[in-house]
């Protein structure tokens, strides 16, 4: 197993709201890292957030480089939160690599948060 780490930023854009989801957002990821490039996605919200209790899905294609094999790849995502305790599951969809990342499977964990929203990742690949 290989482990590598990122960052990224992401820009929400409310949108039309699907049925089945409380609210709708088209996201866009900058990529720092060992994951360097863009994605571009849906996330599909439902639940209450400010009362602790909520979940999400979201579905985005990241073009770029991972540890300098240049390609595509989709990411899947499930969050959910009980109790204000979030539980996110985040892996590289079986299938979905293009170019140098094909064949690519694996998983990132999102770690800390920092104010100006960088999110911390480290990428676990099979």
């Amino acid at each position: 197993m290989t482990i590598l780490s990122a960052t990224f930023t992401v820009d929400l854009t409310p949108a039309e709201i699907l049925p089945g989801a409380a609210d709708r957002f088209d996201l866009a990821k900058t990529w720092v890292g060992d994951l360097e490039g863009t994605s571009r996605g849906v996330m599909l919200t439902a639940g209450d957030p400010a009362s602790g209790s909520a979940s999400y899905i979201a579905t985005e294609l990241f073009e770029g480089t991972l540890d300098g094999r240049r390609g595509t790849l989709t990411f899947q995502q499930l969050g959910t939160m009980a109790g204000g305790d979030p539980d996110l599951r985040y892996l590289i969809a079986p299938g979905s690599g293009t170019g140098d990342l094909a064949g690519l499977t694996g998983m990132l964990t999102i770690g800390a948060i920092d104010e100006a929203g960088v999110h911390q990742v480290s990428i676990a690949l099979d």
